[in-house]
């Protein structure tokens, strides 16, 4: 049987993030193919290893103790001594400690990095971080039998380190949403086209507190729900971004049950998407398979994924101009956003994004048997 395991995530069922989401997709998907996938997953606390299926997934539960960078670097330590142990085509998923994966190379294990965006880049990272990822991805490029790009921008930056003829750019995905349950957004006392919505992590490169230092400029007549947790009195950033917020900002707090965020999504006047580094970002396909009206910020990764079908932004007093012309302007929005989704449609879709990945998998299978 076709057998592939995935490691560098949490586990599933996703809870985590992009890439578990992702894996979830992934796995079921080749499961319906065929295959026989073997999933690493991360437990917390002390015991034995659990050997268990998930929906025909393999998962192999590992614990260990703590829930921080340091206890994933163990996880990740202990996920390549076991796969090290079979001959099985492996998917790593990010790089974070991909000088671990040199155990896979001596044993002449196939290994295919999605090597994700240029992590130590990020201002978030002190020198030491920065340091660690900048090795680690150093390390994935030498180390990896081929590498996965989710940009062609990222695809670029990778051969500057390898061959561009080891690296296959395939972007990230997402669901479409038609409809959704609009009880959600009554519960935030929001009406439909009557909101916009932000959902990023609450960092100086994703450009919330340009967004909305510009909202708050002047009445607009309509709610910015912004996502995610704040915590203003340990975080000098997040305690810049809700003093600068009028009382049309709605800061809804991290919210996980997915019924509630697409109909957030799916209701919005338009999403802002302020991200200024990094690739194929899934909220912004996330929005766009919600059929959103797109304000992006104005750099070369966003303007790859979005086109011309989104509004672009420099900075706050740029963005403001934007809200100025658009918002009232029902006819320019309905464009966006039907611009919007036939770019996801053309290109973003699971289906399309799973053969994809099925298709290079398939060709380093066969190289093996």
């Amino acid at each position: 049987m076709k057998t592939l395991r995935i490691l560098g995530i949490r586990g599933l069922p996703a809870a985590h993030g992009g890439f578990e989401t992702f894996a979830e997709h992934l796995a079921l998907f080749l499961v319906e193919q065929g295959w026989k996938v073997i999933v690493y997953c991360q437990e917390e606390g002390k015991g034995d290893t659990v050997y268990d299926t998930w929906q025909g997934i393999h998962r192999i539960r590992i614990p260990v103790s703590g829930n921080g960078p340091r206890s994933t670097i163990v996880f990740d330590g202990k996920t390549i001594a076991h796969a090290s142990k079979h001959n099985d085509l492996c998917l790593t998923l990010g790089y974070n400690t991909a000088l671990f994966c040199a155990v896979l190379r001596v044993k002449g294990i196939p290994n295919i990095i999605n090597m994700d965006g240029i992590e130590w880049s990020r201002a978030k990272w002190g020198i030491a971080a920065k340091t660690w990822f900048y090795l680690n991805e150093r390390a994935g490029c030498l180390l990896g039998n081929h590498l996965i790009a989710d940009h062609p921008e990222i695809k670029k930056h990778l051969q500057t380190r390898t061959s561009a003829e080891k690296i296959t750019t395939i972007p990230y995905g997402a669901n479409s949403i038609s409809n959704s349950d609009t009880v959600h957004i009554h519960n935030f006392k929001l009406q439909r086209y009557k909101y916009l919505t932000l959902i990023a992590r609450p960092e100086p490169e994703n450009s919330v507190l340009e967004a909305v230092n510009a909202f708050s400029r002047k009445p607009r007549g309509q709610k910015l729900v912004v996502l995610g947790n704040y915590y203003p009195d340990t975080n000098g950033y997040h305690r810049a971004v809700m003093e600068a917020a009028s009382d049309e900002v709605l800061f809804t707090g991290a919210i996980y049950d997915k019924g509630v965020v697409e109909s957030l999504r799916h209701n919005c006047t338009a999403y802002i998407h302020g991200h200024r580094v990094g690739g194929t970002n899934p909220s912004l396909v996330e929005a766009m398979g919600a059929g959103n009206a797109i304000i992006a910020h104005n750099n070369k990764f966003n303007r790859w994924v979005a086109t011309e079908a989104a509004a672009y932004f420099d900075d706050s007093e740029s963005l403001s101009e934007l809200f100025d012309g658009l918002l009232d302007n029902a006819e320019a929005l309905q464009r966006m956003r039907s611009a919007s989704f036939h770019r996801f449609q053309d290109s973003f879709t699971w289906p399309a994004i799973l053969r994809q990945y099925e298709s290079l998998l398939m060709k380093h299978y066969v190289r093996m048997n």
